[in-house]
């Protein structure tokens, strides 16, 4: 029934450059089980939403959950780094990775890809090929652009097993076919008027759409699944890109690849997506409970402090940036104006006695970790 309503890929070899533009025929996924998983996944999606904008301060999801997402989502693609090599990146660079090599500057490009396309959409009616660009660009700190028609691009199958370094998958490529196809999705995503979908039914196909086009030579997954977080905030379905979408994607990373391909191969798109709409409701929960055990560890930690040490002044506004990252230097007080540089030192100093934060000597340079909030942002 489903090769009938989609026209799969039959040769993995060749250029599947007959990929059906969207929309897809809604008999491929309208059943009870995608609506009731629907149900649940914007259920979540709702209650999150609640909780984040209730938030004042919101440096504490900015920093913290977006550098999670990814770091997650370059670990689907093999970029690994530890959390504290991760934090102590950048704490060190912030937004400015230049000095940063490895997995860690991978990772740091990927965040800032997060917020500036954010930003980028949030002065735009929609999307665009130049969206699209400039988060891949910025993933991979690269000028190329999309795929020119003579490049061979296929996708091999992971692992160790008989059928690793296999083509499993050819995506589109000639003059033209690309950035057609692109333009196809781009106005799927765009018109709402004309494609009167449910919108997390919509992201699901958005992202095989544009994972199957494959426009770029590399940074393709990394620049999808921030398109998924970027279309909930265009949306309106989150304010901030917090979702840590990619945390369900790595711990199904094999039923994420297997779905694409039932898609490409079998035209099984009721798998997808209720795979996606999944992702959706877990990854919600589970950033819903970080935020919420974020902010108690900030109010024991404010109340503690309180008690412990009556003298330091403007211990909101210190603890406030205390759960901005794990890992604080003086320089993050003085440069948010909260202290004088000896002032920050010694408020810190005080707390790394009092055991509130951890102090460490690396490579000549002084950091105080939050031990709470990594200990909630690793788990």
């Amino acid at each position: 029934m489903s090769e009938i309503l989609y026209s799969i890929n039959r040769d993995r070899l060749k250029p599947w450059n007959e990929l059906p533009l969207l929309p897809i025929n809604e008999q491929l996924y309208q059943t009870i089980e995608v609506y009731e998983q629907l149900v649940r996944a914007k259920a979540a999606l709702g209650k999150l939403q609640g909780r984040s904008i209730a938030i004042p301060n919101q440096g504490l999801l900015i920093n913290s959950i977006s550098l999670q997402e990814a770091k997650a989502s370059s670990a689907i693609e093999n970029i690994f780094t530890t959390d504290d090599e991760l934090y102590k990146a950048y704490s060190e660079q912030s937004s400015q990775t230049e000095n940063q090599n490895g997995p860690p500057k991978e990772i740091l490009k990927a965040r800032e890809a997060l917020w500036s396309g954010h930003n980028y959409l949030k002065e735009r009616s929609g999307f665009n090929r130049e969206y699209f660009i400039k988060i891949f660009q910025e993933i991979k700190g690269t000028t190329d652009e999309i795929r020119l028609p003579f490049t061979e691009t296929v996708i091999r199958q992971e692992g160790s097993g008989g059928n690793a370094g296999q083509v499993s998958y050819t995506p589109p490529r000639g003059e033209g076919i690309i950035e057609n196809k692109l333009d196809n999705l781009i106005d799927f995503v765009n018109d709402d008027e004309k494609y009167k979908i449910d919108p997390l039914l919509k992201m699901a196909i958005a992202h095989f759409q544009f994972e199957a086009i494959h426009p770029f030579r590399d940074g393709n997954g990394r620049t999808g699944r921030i398109f998924n977080i970027h279309y909930l905030t265009k949306k309106e379905l989150l304010d901030l890109p917090i979702l840590f979408l990619s945390r369900y994607i790595m711990d199904n990373k094999e039923d994420y690849y297997a779905g694409l391909m039932g898609v490409s191969q079998r035209g099984n798109w009721k798998t997808w997506i209720l795979y996606m709409l999944k992702a959706i409701e877990v990854t919600s929960n589970i950033t819903y409970q970080k935020i919420n055990d974020i902010l108690s560890a900030k109010e024991s930690m404010l109340n503690y402090i309180k008690t412990k040490n009556k003298k330091i002044r403007q211990p909101e506004q210190l603890v406030d940036m205390l759960f901005t990252q794990p890992y604080i230097k003086v320089k993050h007080l003085t440069d948010a104006k909260v202290y004088a540089e000896v002032t920050a030192r010694n408020y810190l100093n005080e707390l790394s006695d009092i055991k509130v934060l951890e102090k460490k000597n690396i490579e000549g340079r002084h950091y105080y970790l939050n031990q709470e909030l990594f200990r909630i942002l690793s788990e």
